[in-house]
């Protein structure tokens, strides 16, 4: 069976609430400088259209989690692949994240930094899924909403297919999607 994609949000939909999210980011951290770190590799695209919204000084950074593996569905698993290089330490950190869904990653990525004891902590999202949500986390910053389904584009994939789209869209069709999150 070969994969459907349905259009859920444009990319001038996109560009629109970045832009928002963006000079909201710049409103609240009016004279500070603050420390943007991407989630990798899905967040890769809104990252950078995010940071050139802002027009804050600011240091960026990466981590690499990981909690699906080929699966569509989260694990609850959370393994971290990749470190920050810079300290969080006494800073004004925002997670920037493509979408919380279950919440797992989140939940553990925050945690860990908040550990490190940063001046402040928050979080950044493209897509808000709170159907699926399995713990107690929230982001600052959301950008777009949805119920269900599983997204792909604008640097959201299924086994590394559909980074490279520019819309983001609702995937269907796939015999994984469908037999493991009927949408």
């Amino acid at each position: 069976m070969f994969d459907f994609l349905r259009i859920l949000y444009t990319r001038d939909q996109i560009a629109d609430q970045v832009h928002r999210l963006g000079k909201e980011i710049d409103r609240d951290y009016a004279g500070r400088e603050i420390l943007l770190v991407c989630v990798l590799k899905g967040s890769f695209l809104f990252f950078a259209d995010l940071v050139r919204s802002i027009s804050r000084p600011m240091v960026m950074d990466f981590v690499r989690m990981a909690s699906y593996g080929c699966d569509t569905i989260s694990s609850g698993v959370v393994e971290m692949r990749k470190d920050l290089e810079f300290s969080v330490t006494d800073r004004d950190v925002i997670i920037v994240e493509d979408i919380v869904d279950t919440g797992y990653t989140l939940q553990t990525l925050y945690h860990r930094l908040l550990d490190r004891k940063p001046r402040s902590l928050k979080v950044c999202t493209l897509l808000d899924k709170r159907s699926d949500r399995r713990v107690q986390i929230e982001a600052d910053y959301v950008g777009l909403s949805l119920d269900e389904g599983f997204v792909v584009g604008y640097g959201l994939d299924h086994q590394e297919k559909y980074r490279e789209l520019p819309d983001l869209y609702v995937l269907e069709g796939s015999p994984c999607v469908d037999k493991e999150r009927p949408i």
